[in-house]
């Protein structure tokens, strides 16, 4: 098995999501998760981008201040946030069991718009840079019946998610398709993340200190 040269950068996760780490970890990238404390809840923008990007930003900037730079150090933070758009509402986690139940019988057969905000912020050398932007993938589910429905909702996934689903866990197999970037969908777009570490004047390969496959 190849292995990457270990990475001098501290990498720092601004999110609780198991699946954020994961997919970094599966991209070669060991990230220190920190959670921001935000309260979601308090925010409110009427468009479900403008909102994702928002709340991404301010996940990273409260990590930030709480996580003063040392000068020893380059450290890569990243802050995300997911929103589903359908029928041009965001829907979030859902509060509880009945509020999952009412989104799948609206989503069902139809299609929304996963939004995630990614807000980057490099610091290095006592400078620090930051940069930002959202991803949309397209997400196409399929007509559940109401017993999948219940079924679904009693195993407490959809509780845990924006959208109240996944696609890479036990809601995979009620999305038909998807159109764009599926990492999104987990909840971290990795080309988008590129691109923004690129602006930044971090190159890819430079974060890599997992194994690579």
């Amino acid at each position: 098995m190849n292995r990457a040269e270990p990475s001098p950068t501290r990498v720092v996760l601004a999110s609780a999501s198991p699946a954020r780490l994961q997919v970094l970890r599966n991209a070669g990238i060991s990230a220190e998760v920190v959670v921001s404390g935000v309260d979601e809840e308090s925010v409110r923008i009427d468009d479900p981008a403008a909102l994702a990007l928002t709340l991404a930003r301010m996940k990273a900037n409260a990590v930030a201040d709480r996580l003063p730079a040392r000068p020893d150090e380059r450290r890569v933070l990243i802050g995300c946030d997911s929103l589903l758009e359908f029928d041009g509402q965001a829907l979030g986690k859902p509060a509880d069991a009945a509020a999952a139940i009412a989104c799948w019988r609206a989503m069902r057969g139809g299609t929304g718009v996963l939004h995630t905000g990614h807000r980057v912020i490099v610091s290095e050398d006592g400078d620090e840079r930051a940069t930002e932007a959202v991803a949309s993938t397209v997400v196409r589910f399929a007509h559940l019946d109401d017993t999948e429905i219940d079924a679904y909702v009693a195993t407490g996934e959809p509780l845990w998610v924006a959208g109240a689903f996944t696609v890479d866990g036990l809601g995979g197999p009620f999305v038909t398709a998807i159109e764009g970037d599926y990492h999104n969908v987990v909840g971290l777009s990795l080309p988008l993340l590129r691109t923004l570490l690129l602006e930044l004047g971090v190159a890819w390969p430079t974060l890599w200190n997992e194994p690579l496959r």
